[in-house]
């Protein structure tokens, strides 16, 4: 009894601890990531969030072999393990396969997680088509005051694109106490996102950081006055003819995106996306963003990354296989793809609760899974 007595003693007193160090830093957003734990695909649930509305849908069309190509038992039991919740192929914009675990379906929201780090890029690429971004050589602090200190007056928005910031941004998903953990859960994304400091000089050093990509996404609404979610409607969402609206968690009501992840859709919306990007960046052949910025967001940024190699899977947001250079894909933490293989004019949209931990060259396990079925396709 006394050593139960001394454990519940010990629970109380960290309880009283946390508490008061939450309140007193003002980190009450610890609150909830003590009690969600880990991110989940439907925490859009827990969320706010803003709308992303659908127009017309411009329904899907159905391959003549639809859900009668190979489909190795290989990917299906390592998409099993890794708790796959949708799998889509399209091939020659019509559906050639399709599967859903879990009671998913292809009508189901699920989170993008990182996915939306490669919408936010399409997003500053759109905005510079309409000159409401001069160009990536445009200093930050044209549109955030906070980048018009000295320190990080030099940061560009190439250097955002590129990850390659040199802010000291902790991108750490597990530790309750950072602030990749505050953005998610937390109510204030600019002062958190704004709040960084320069550790590195820009352009110079490639480091995967969320915080990047939030200010990618401030940039956009003060250069267009309008939040992501109705410019994403405005230039992707309804112009591509997404059968359903989509969902941008926020970070309070009338706040701002969680930029960096957070956008809820399905894998048949998704997929619009790919289509998108295979189509160049275009819609029915009018271009959303420029051929040349097209070109450099799925292009290696060859800047020196951390483990002092050159970075040749990293272009604008977008994830480059170092194996097939033609092959760029969109990711999320969780296991979330859009796949892009141009030469077999193939989209891949997976999502799911798991990701494999094994990495060859950047690439996860499952990833290669699907290139390697999708070019045997």
């Amino acid at each position: 009894m006394r050593i139960l007595k001394r454990v519940f003693q010990s629970i109380v007193l960290v309880l009283i601890i946390f508490t008061a160090y939450a309140f007193i830093s003002g980190k009450t957003y610890l609150f909830k990531s003590a009690y969600y734990n880990f991110s989940n695909i439907d925490d859009y649930l827990i969320f706010d969030n803003n709308v992303v509305k659908a127009g017309t849908a411009k329904p899907w069309t159905f391959a003549p072999n639809y859900n009668k190509i190979n489909y190795p038992d290989s990917v299906n039991a390592l998409m099993e393990k890794l708790q796959t919740v949708g799998l889509l192929v399209i091939q020659n914009n019509a559906i050639s396969f399709e599967k859903y675990w879990d009671g998913y379906s292809d009508t189901s929201h699920s989170g993008s997680f990182s996915m939306a780090k490669s919408v936010v890029s399409i997003l500053i690429g759109a905005a510079i088509r309409e000159g409401k971004i001069k160009s990536v050589e445009q200093p930050v602090g044209d549109f955030l005051p906070a980048f018009k200190e000295v320190e990080k007056a030099n940061v560009k928005i190439v250097d955002l694109l590129t990850m390659s910031s040199g802010t000291d941004w902790n991108e750490s998903y597990w530790n309750p106490f950072s602030v990749t953990a505050e953005i998610y859960y937390g109510t204030d994304a600019y002062k958190t996102a704004t709040g960084v400091h320069m550790i590195k000089k820009p352009g110079t050093y490639h480091y995967y950081k969320s915080g990047d990509t939030q200010l990618l996404g401030l940039i956009v609404e003060k250069a267009t006055g309008k939040t992501l979610s109705e410019y994403a409607a405005e230039k992707l969402w309804k112009p591509l003819g997404a059968s359903y609206d989509a969902f941008w968690s926020v970070d309070h009501p009338g706040g701002h995106e969680k930029a960096y992840c957070c956008l809820n859709s399905n894998t048949r919306d998704f997929a619009r996306i790919g289509k998108f990007m295979l189509d160049s960046g275009k819609i029915d052949g009018v271009p959303v963003i420029d051929s040349a910025y097209y070109a450099a967001s799925i292009k290696p940024c060859g800047i020196i990354d951390t483990k002092g190699m050159t970075c040749d899977y990293y272009g604008y947001q977008w994830w480059i296989d170092p194996e097939h250079k033609e092959i760029f894909y969109a990711r999320g933490i969780l296991g979330q793809y859009i796949i892009m293989i141009p030469s077999k004019k193939l989209i891949i949209v997976r999502l799911a609760k798991r990701t494999a931990r094994e990495r060859v060259h950047t690439v996860p396990t499952e990833v290669r899974y699907l290139i390697n079925w999708g070019l045997s396709m």
